[in-house]
């Protein structure tokens, strides 16, 4: 009788143990789909919302799992979902566009520190259950728990770092106030001498070392708080000296970052949907930083090592002596009146004018007298990739005028007139023209092959990259000086 009972019961659980994984490949196939519905731009709506059901599908089971195994402290969980989503409310809603990218990095950090703290958790948890006898399981969830911190806690303070280097500082609070009210601002810096390479190089090494300690020595807590405070230090050193022009880089791999360490955790707890979702994350990062990388001819080594955009008051020194013309509203919509085929060109400068509601609607001017406009989307036009799909998006600007680098370039030369709302280093001759220059080799989009140029721009100052550029002073060129 014991015994036919005991083969009930494995059975019953067994059966329980697969509608748990049919549940997470269920949801594992939704993010995939949903990644892959991402790749248009028309589709990326609901691949977007596919990819949030396949998450909180995997929750859902999760929460089932833990109940069913009686380790599950529900006013807890339930706190925590109540204020994580209320946060994430708030943050979401009240974002400006200009504000996105600081987001999306903040985010980054966000996914960094939980599987980071999960990780340090159970780290604590298993000081205190008293650490079993060594084995090669053991090892591998050691080494696991190790990586996740490294990683983690990387992708927490480099996030953070990242977040105020788009900023462009931070205010100290409970500070005097200035004449509009706001708590004194401080510049965020970059820094990176030579030398400073070197001495990341050690901290890695460092903390591989430390992760070796924590395996041989696990009761001792002192090796798992010292990566902590290492990785951490790290992650900080790590972007400090990457200047602003190469931030939407950054963002992609901290994006990468963020996945990896979430693919460790759910090695740590043998769970399938972090390990799936955390290796697409992984993975999709990586290549999106590839492709931004691409877009700026250079490689991912260059940008963490080469600190390049670090200096923006550089090259402001002979603009003074270059001729260029400007003209008014007027000048401009005469322009336009004759004018058949125009693209345009938008830059970060658009989303700090939140210009895009005006901007469709002089689209539907233009197109309303059957002109035919179109818009050239560079991979690193704004501070985080896809940032000017994004913003044409919310106005409700139609997928099908968004053309990339590839499709647009060849179509400047039969163009009457491109308009260049708040974009410089995109647009910049110097990457074809000047082997001295930061971006040489990098593709631009093709905008002095147009008839007539127009350039909407606050000044004369430079770009993001700290560059002059020549198209300012092209003979073809309209300068437009105000808001966008």
């Amino acid at each position: 009788f014991h015994a036919e009972d005991g083969i009930r019961d494995c059975v019953a659980s067994r059966g329980l143990g697969d509608v748990y994984k049919r549940q997470y490949l269920l949801s594992a196939s939704m993010f995939i789909v949903g990644i892959k519905r991402l790749s248009s731009p028309r589709t990326a709506p609901s691949g977007n919302r596919l990819g949030a059901q396949g998450m909180l599908l995997a929750v859902l089971v999760t929460l089932m799992k833990l109940q069913s195994e009686g380790i599950i402290g529900w006013e807890l969980i339930v706190g925590g979902l109540a204020i994580g989503s209320l946060i994430g409310y708030l943050m979401a809603t009240r974002v400006e566009m200009t504000g996105m990218p600081e987001l999306v990095a903040l985010f980054n950090g966000f996914g960094g520190a939980a599987s980071a703290l999960v990780g340090l958790s159970e780290v604590l948890k298993r000081i205190s259950d008293g650490v079993p006898e060594p084995g090669v399981e053991l090892y591998a969830i050691w080494i696991a728990i190790g990586l996740s911190a490294l990683v983690g806690w990387i992708t927490l303070s480099g996030s953070l770092v990242a977040m105020m280097k788009l900023k462009g500082g931070f205010y100290i609070p409970f500070s005097k106030k200035d004449d509009r009210g706001r708590s004194k601002w401080v510049s965020f810096p970059t820094w990176g001498p030579p030398w400073l390479n070197y001495v990341k190089v050690l901290m890695l090494l460092s903390s591989i070392a430390l992760i070796g300690m924590t395996i041989q020595e696990p009761e001792d807590k002192t090796w798992i708080y010292s990566l902590v405070a290492t990785s951490t230090l790290l992650g900080i050193l790590f972007v400090l000296p990457i200047g602003g022009a190469d931030m939407p880089v950054v963002v992609a791999l901290l994006n990468s970052y963020s996945g990896i360490v979430a693919a460790f955790t759910g090695f740590i707890f043998s769970n399938i949907a972090l390990i799936i979702s955390g290796s697409l994350i992984g993975a999709s990062g990586l290549i999106l930083t590839r492709i931004m990388t691409k877009a700026m001819n250079r490689s991912l080594a260059n940008v963490i090592l080469g600190g390049f955009g670090a200096t923006t008051e550089s090259i402001a020194a002979d603009t003074s002596n270059k001729n260029y013309k400007s003209g008014s509203s007027d000048d401009i919509a005469s322009l336009l009146e004759f004018s058949e085929n125009i693209i345009i060109v938008p830059g970060y400068g658009l989303a700090v004018a939140q210009a895009q509601h005006s901007l469709k609607e002089l689209l539907d001017i233009l197109t309303n007298q059957d002109k035919k406009v179109i818009f050239a989307i560079h991979p690193v036009a704004g501070r985080m990739p896809g940032h000017m799909n994004v913003l044409l998006a919310e106005a409700n600007i139609d997928y099908e005028l968004l053309l990339d680098l590839d499709q647009v370039n060849e179509k400047f030369s039969q163009t009457d007139v491109s308009i260049i709302i708040g974009a410089n280093d995109v647009v910049n001759p110097a990457a074809k023209l000047d082997k001295n220059s930061p971006i040489y080799g990098m593709p631009i989009l093709d905008v002095e092959k147009s008839r007539s140029i127009v350039v909407i721009k606050r000044s004369m100052n430079v770009g993001f990259a700290g560059l002059d550029n020549d198209i300012f002073y092209n003979e073809k060129t309209l300068m437009f000086f105000g808001v966008a």
